[in-house]
């Protein structure tokens, strides 16, 4: 596995001296701030440091520069910031920003009399990079406060502001630190969700869906209530817009659903299979790593009549310890009609990933339809 340290492209040599000068440089204008002094002590030891270490840094650095009243910090960030984003292709020249957010939730969730100044600065930041990880300490400490504004700006103009209410109170937002009274609890968020489920961005939708696919993994029950009223079409609704939750709800399930959970599947409408006949191939039966198999799939639906079948496929990679870990791939979505059959082909590569290391050894693959397995076989991986 290859070591960050080591790799010159690794995203932490974002944050180098020419970055360091560049975020200095936005707060020329704040009296008191020492560019060199700040310089000096954020890149301090840079080589050593590690990209989260480095933000760290950098928040620590400028902290020691602004102003010491909590307001008059805050003022002072949102003083420094640069035009709102147009779209949301622009976040990576953003990243400049991280160490502000850092700042934020550090140095500002310690005194209730700042939280409301903080929530204008973080919703004026998430505008021009993010302040999903920011306002995590503020949610923890004072959630009724922080929640009830969060729900009044799932109407703000913008979409990266109301996208935030939904990223930001994730109970398992990847990076962040766990939000562990709303992953206990998660009823409070859940006007946020509701408020956001039908939002005419795909980009806030997204987030909806991945903040109910992380509440699925302690509550599936609530989660699967929430997508089957969800699923349903009001009266006259446009179809567009029903469409459109339909998406956001298939997404939100998608742990459950690679899970095999059949109330997940009977949600998006698939039932056990019945009636129907697999045969699973591979090829070749014996590859080294690096290469690849290719499976072919053979159904017939022998049932008296229709079935809608949701295919995926689990290849158990043997570990170093010889057990066997499943991963599982998704495959297609088919309708068969009755007495129909189909011959459905898939590649899977074999190739060392950093996240999942191969091993020889016989590996099983199996075809799941609609949760249920309905076919096997097995090839060899060589060194």
């Amino acid at each position: 596995m290859a070591d960050d340290r080591d790799n010159p492209n690794a995203f932490k040599h974002w944050y180098d001296p020419t970055a360091a000068k560049r975020l200095a440089k936005r707060f020329a204008h704040v009296e008191g701030f020492r560019t060199q002094r700040f310089l000096r002590a954020a890149l301090k030891d840079l080589d050593a440091l590690e990209m989260m270490d480095r933000v760290r840094q950098w928040s620590a650095a400028l902290r020691r520069e602004l102003p010491e009243p909590v307001p008059e910090m805050l003022a002072a960030i949102v003083s420094a910031l640069p035009p709102v984003l147009e779209d949301d292709d622009q976040v990576t020249d953003g990243f400049l920003l991280w160490p502000l957010g850092q700042l934020i939730g550090d140095h500002a969730a310690g005194d209730p009399v700042d939280v409301d100044v903080a929530m204008h600065a973080m919703m004026e930041l998430t505008q021009r990079f993010s302040s999903e990880f920011a306002v995590r300490p503020f949610v923890a400490q004072y959630p009724e406060p922080v929640l009830a504004q969060l729900l009044v700006w799932t109407s703000h103009p913008s979409r990266h502001v109301r996208r935030w209410c939904s990223e930001g109170t994730r109970p398992r937002l990847p990076w962040g630190a766990r939000l562990r009274a709303l992953d206990e609890d998660p009823t409070p968020v859940l006007p946020i969700l509701e408020a956001l489920r039908d939002d005419p961005e795909l980009y806030v939708r997204r987030s909806v869906a991945n903040h109910l696919n992380d509440i699925a993994k302690a509550h599936p029950a609530l989660v699967l209530k929430i997508a089957r009223r969800w699923w349903k079409k009001p009266k006259g609704e446009p179809e567009a817009r029903t469409e459109a939750r339909r998406k956001l709800v298939r997404h939100a399930l998608r742990s459950l659903i690679k899970a095999g959970d059949p109330k997940a599947l009977a949600v998006l409408g698939y039932r056990p299979p019945k009636d129907l006949r697999a045969t699973l191939r591979v090829h070749p039966q014996k590859v080294a790593i690096g290469g690849g198999v290719q499976l072919t799939l053979e159904l017939h639906n022998a049932a008296k009549s229709p079935q809608s079948v949701l295919i995926d496929y689990r290849v158990h990679y043997v570990k170093a310890n010889g057990e066997a870990r499943p991963k599982v791939f998704k495959w297609t979505e088919r309708r068969l009609g009755r007495d129909e059959s189909v011959t459905l082909e898939k590649k899977q590569h074999l190739r060392v990933v950093s996240i999942r290391p191969l091993y020889a050894g016989k590996h099983a693959v199996d075809v799941l339809v609609n949760g249920e397995v309905v076919a096997d076989t097995e090839f060899a991986l060589t060194d």
